[in-house]
């Protein structure tokens, strides 16, 4: 197996001993991305609806640096501190999905770094 870091300015760096994405075997796989500003490394404000779009600019980095796009995504995986933020994170995800949409989870979770509200993480075929 080969194994490839994948890495960009357009996402936040890994604030611990991680990469922002591993390419193995065809496949991208993302570290969760909060809603940290690549530049910054602040979490955006204003709440969820913020939040939820600098998360998926920031795994459009990740792909894009990959070799992939939204339309390569296979799995999907959202934590969110809130359930009751569902409706209004899956809105906004779903403007960036294409048809077929990945299979997805989403999972309530009782806190995430930096006091961020969502997270999300992909798997997704590249090449």
């Amino acid at each position: 197996m080969t194994r490839r870091a994948v890495s960009t300015g357009g996402a936040p760096a890994a604030i611990g001993p991680y990469s922002q994405g591993i390419v193995a075997d065809g496949f991208l796989f993302s570290a969760g991305q909060a809603a940290l500003d690549p530049q910054t490394g602040a979490l955006v404000e204003g709440g969820i609806e913020p939040e939820t779009e600098r998360v998926l600019a920031n795994l459009s980095a990740v792909l894009d640096a990959a070799g992939a796009s939204w339309g390569d995504v296979v799995k999907t995986t959202i934590f969110l501190v809130d359930m009751a933020d569902f409706a209004t994170v899956n809105g906004i995800y779903g403007r960036f999905m294409t048809d077929p949409p990945p299979a997805r989870s989403t999972v309530g979770v009782a806190a995430l770094p930096k006091g961020a509200r969502v997270e999300i993480e992909v798997v997704a075929r590249v090449g």
